[in-house]
């Protein structure tokens, strides 16, 4: 489905801004917790994975309160389900040939069709789905060549209804690995959703967000402080290349990421489904050479289970 075609089936698709009030900033939206799935990755000082940990050697805190860990994974084969969010807003036409091939090469080599799946949502003045969640590589390379640049900037929405109405599907949560990769500048002035509502929804579905910049300056912008804050938030990264050829490193890092995690499971004690933001923090015991990077909480409501 091309933009013009989403556009105007936006009638059947009641998470489409078109369709929808302003949500009131005050509300809460919870999902059931009682066990938190935690991905994160462990590197050394210059950058490199350190994959030969073993459970022993983590800590796990919830609100500065040590948990007892339950499952404990090193996460090198697991599912992948991955959202490629592009801005096509005016503001990236000048590099957006080069970055929609770019993006095109990583699904192709990241995306192994027996048991992962991806989508790509473009967003301009609106979100609107570009492909849903597939493991043909063909059809997304074929489906991000045809967007176009043009338009506003609805990045919050995007986050939003990408997470809500498509990784968050997939479950049980603890077996797939969900990610979500930006392209794009950080500025948002056509969202129905705030910054807020969108990282509460990437923490409700477990899902790492990574960006790539599209400002190839060296002055760092405001955009590119959001992008930082949604992915430290997250447990992610954000990338910043100064020049187009960049982009292909870019990807590769990222790829090469998403198959050096480990993955931890733990029942909160004590359990406090309160709908509230519980902090997380893991830590490796006895190593002050690594750094760990997890999101940095969830919000519990534990009617249920995970």
């Amino acid at each position: 489905m091309n933009r013009r075609e989403f556009l105007s089936a936006a009638a059947a698709v009641p998470a489409l801004a078109q369709q929808q009030q302003a949500p009131d900033p005050s509300q809460t939206i919870t999902l059931e917790v009682n066990r938190v799935n935690i991905l994160f990755t462990v590197s050394d000082r210059k950058g490199r994975f350190v994959n030969n940990l073993m459970r022993d050697e983590f800590e796990v805190y919830e609100n500065k309160k040590k948990q007892k860990i339950l499952e404990f994974v090193t996460e090198s084969n697991i599912p992948l389900r991955l959202a490629l969010l592009v801005d096509t807003s005016n503001s990236i036409r000048n590099r957006f040939r080069f970055e929609v091939e770019t993006a095109s090469q990583f699904l192709a080599s990241v995306v192994r069709p027996e048991q992962d799946r991806a989508l790509i949502f473009g967003f301009d003045t609106a979100p609107y789905l570009v492909q849903g969640l597939t493991n043909d590589t063909a059809v997304l390379g074929r489906k991000l060549r045809d967007l176009r640049p043009g338009g506003g900037t609805a990045l919050f929405e995007t986050i939003f209804i990408a997470c809500r109405d498509h990784l968050g599907k997939e479950q049980p949560k603890h077996k797939f690995r969900r990610a979500l990769i930006l392209i794009g500048d950080g500025e948002d002035n056509s969202s129905h959703f705030t910054r807020d509502q969108a990282l509460e929804m990437a923490h409700k579905t477990d899902t790492l967000i990574y960006a790539i910049s599209t400002n190839m300056t060296k002055i760092e912008t405001d955009g590119d402080k959001l992008l930082k804050y949604f992915c430290s938030e997250t447990g992610g990264l954000a990338f910043f290349p100064f020049k187009a050829e960049d982009l292909a490193q870019d990807f590769e890092n990222i790829a090469n990421e998403l198959r050096s995690q480990y993955s931890i499971l733990y029942r909160p004690e004590p359990l406090n489904p309160d709908g509230k933001y519980h902090t997380i923090q893991v830590k490796v015991r006895e190593r002050k050479d690594v750094v760990v990077r997890a999101r940095k909480g969830y919000y519990a409501d534990g009617r249920g289970g995970e």
